[in-house]
């Protein structure tokens, strides 16, 4: 069976070599690039360890380095499935969704007039870029030195010029010989609807053409010169060599710099594509006046994994993005996605290149936005949802979204994404409920309760587990100050104190230095060395001003008591933190009970640490049965109690 070329074509562009050998062999992980297509794994014809056999998926081709075996997915399917040409065809267009054509007995025919057809436009192009250096074509000339293109840019591009001239190009290829019939079926001529010579589609235009996928001119694009022409862009209609819905502008070029690495960059226009690879982007492309299409999307995935559409920061690009958005969520893959790069609005990349730069476009391309983001803010931004039926309108329009995506996996995480972002646009404020406040915020702020800026910058409001670390060697060091007579107590205790604060630590050095038989007293010393206010800065913290150690400076045994406590919880905490760490890293291999006991036992630590059955001795007593006596009314008891005389009843 005949097949046209144009399909096997199409076919091998919708085919991921990757999925289709993947079913076949276990990829080498270490050794393969999933993001640039470049895959290795031990080859499928012949036994074999290492991992020889190697796709590059951009170019859809395999080769084994061992046995020597080569090919594409047609022939990859044949030799493993043992299956002749039209079976392999017919698996892989049912995977790719695609038709199989009937059987054609002008299928030679048709290929044959396509080459044909492909000649005349390779004709066309040339003589449009001689139009271009001629006197006809000065005014092109400057309007492209003034746009930034060199001779170079050009040629690259193989800009030409159409002079404003009915038959021009139509006179030039008659004169070669060129059947009419060819002339018209190449979309570069219509007919007169009086029935006199046919004329050029492309008339005072300079002309860009427009390249499929093996390099082949199979349109053109013409920019008018004439401000006053109705149509400033005008493309060729729709031939048997043209589908604009499945071309993208510089895709081969394109193609073959993102395989190197580079970005695919999806722009608006031929001017933008051009300047973007001017600039040394050469992943560029751009569709060709519509809305992006399920078949342009996939040419990108075929090139990367996440194409960056640069669009307009208007309205109009902004629609457009969410266009690109609606057609893309059925197709999504685990890794296939799209990325928004929202120009400044009123510029687009031409227009930054120009007047910023290379590096201000990269920053833009840096920070493109991913899809579910866009998605959002199509759904919020500039409303309000200050009632359940706006909030529920909302749950359904991202149920609507969500709902598009057939892939399972990707599906759950859209929803959870959505989850979180709900979470934070309407979670309610510490301090209770009030009213929504502000257009699209949704969140929930109780009036008149704004956090002062000292509770804000409070080591507890930092929410940092370390400060409280650091709290409690506020209050061990104050307790020495106070104290001092306790040093020997703790002296390799206060050595191994951590104290990341650099005045705490400057403190704990003195503290050690000095010791409990200094010359001169403690306080002194510090004062001495570090200055009144570092003292004071330590002492007047809150949580250390209110400890038992320094509201009774001298009391040895409140102090000695105070300290062990802050010790062993600092010990406690920071091995639990020790065990989780230790956790984290064992869940990478095998998690067991030991484990889990391990982080119980740690935790326990640390529990016991915190509640401390010492805590409030300095005002209480645990009774045998472990109630809590204040200890002045037990004093005031036991002294009651001695002042009683027991005497021996009478008979």
């Amino acid at each position: 069976m005949s097949l046209p070329p144009g399909f096997l074509e199409e076919l091998r562009t919708r085919t991921s070599l990757t999925q289709v050998v993947g079913r076949k062999v276990m990829w080498d992980t270490r050794k393969s690039n999933q993001g640039k297509g470049d895959m290795w794994a031990p080859c499928p014809f012949h036994q074999e360890k290492s991992a020889s056999f190697h796709v590059d998926d951009r170019k859809g081709f395999y080769y084994c380095f061992g046995c020597h075996a080569k090919g594409d997915a047609i022939s990859f399917v044949r030799d493993t499935e043992n299956v002749e040409f039209m079976e392999a065809i017919r698996i892989l267009a049912a995977e790719a969704g695609m038709q199989i054509p009937e059987r054609d007995p002008q299928a030679q025919a048709k290929a044959d007039r396509r080459t044909q057809l492909a000649e005349v436009m390779d004709q066309a192009e040339q003589y449009f870029r001689l139009m271009l250096k001629t006197g006809a074509g000065a005014d092109a000339r400057a309007y492209l030195q003034r746009r930034g293109l060199d001779d170079a840019t050009q040629d690259r591009f193989g800009i030409g010029f159409a002079p404003q001239a009915w038959q021009g190009l139509w006179d030039h290829l008659t004169g070669k010989g060129v059947a009419e019939d060819l002339i018209l079926g190449c979309g570069l001529a219509r007919p007169s609807r009086k029935g006199g010579t046919p004329y050029d589609v492309f008339r005072g235009r300079i002309m860009f053409p427009i390249h499929d996928a093996r390099g082949r001119v199979i349109a053109f694009g013409g920019r008018a010169m004439d401000p006053d022409d109705n149509a400033k862009y005008l493309n060729s209609p729709e031939t048997e060599l043209f589908d604009k819905s499945r071309t993208l502008y510089n895709y081969a070029p394109a193609r073959e710099a993102a395989g190197k690495g580079q970005p695919l960059i999806v722009a608006e226009g031929y001017m933008d594509v051009i300047a973007l690879v001017q600039a040394g982007f050469h992943g560029a492309v751009a569709p060709l006046g519509t809305a992006v299409t399920e078949t342009q999307l996939q040419l990108m995935w075929r090139a990367v994994d996440e194409p960056v559409l640069a669009l307009d920061g208007d309205r109009a690009g902004l629609a457009a993005a969410q266009r690109v958005i609606d057609t893309a969520l059925p197709l999504l893959e685990a890794g296939k996605s799209l990325r928004f790069a929202l120009m400044p609005e009123g510029q687009d990349p031409d227009d930054i290149l120009r007047a910023q730069g290379p590096g201000a476009v990269q920053a833009l391309i840096a920070g493109a936005q991913p899809m579910v983001q866009l998605l959002w803010q199509r759904e919020t931004e500039g409303r309000e949802f200050d009632s359940p039926e706006r909030r529920a309108a909302l749950d359904k329009a991202l149920k609507d979204a969500v709902d598009r995506i057939t892939d399972q996996s990707i599906r759950s995480h859209y929803v959870q994404a959505f989850k979180d972002l709900c979470w934070q646009l309407f979670r309610p404020r510490k301090g209770g409920q009030g009213r929504p406040q502000g257009a699209g915020k949704g969140r929930w702020i109780k009036p008149d309760q704004s956090a002062r800026a000292s509770t804000k910058s409070s080591p507890l409001a930092r929410s940092d587990p370390r400060q409280h670390d650091q709290m409690r060697e506020a209050v061990i060091l104050a307790a020495f100050i106070s104290t001092p007579a306790i040093l020997n107590d703790f002296e390799s205790a206060l050595e191994r104190l951590g104290c990341p604060d650099p005045d705490h630590a400057r403190i704990r050095d003195l503290i050690v230095s000095h010791g409990p038989n200094g010359a001169a007293p403690l306080r002194d010393a510090i004062i001495a060395a570090l200055g009144e206010h570092a003292l004071e800065k330590l002492l007047s913290l809150p949580h250390v001003a209110l400890t038992p150690p320094v509201r009774h400076p001298g009391d040895a045994a409140l102090a000695q008591m105070t300290v062990a406590e802050e010790l062993a919880k600092i010990a406690a905490t920071q091995g639990l933190r020790a065990e989780i760490v230790d956790a984290a890293e064992d869940m990478l291999g095998v998690a067991d009970e030991a484990m889990t006991w391990r982080l119980g036992q740690a935790a326990e630590a640390r529990n016991r640490a915190v509640r401390s059955e010492h805590e409030d001795r300095a005002e209480y007593d645990l009774a045998d049965n472990g109630a809590r006596i204040n200890r002045g009314e037990r004093k005031q008891f036991d002294a009651l109690l001695d002042k009683i005389t027991f005497t021996k009843p009478s008979r």
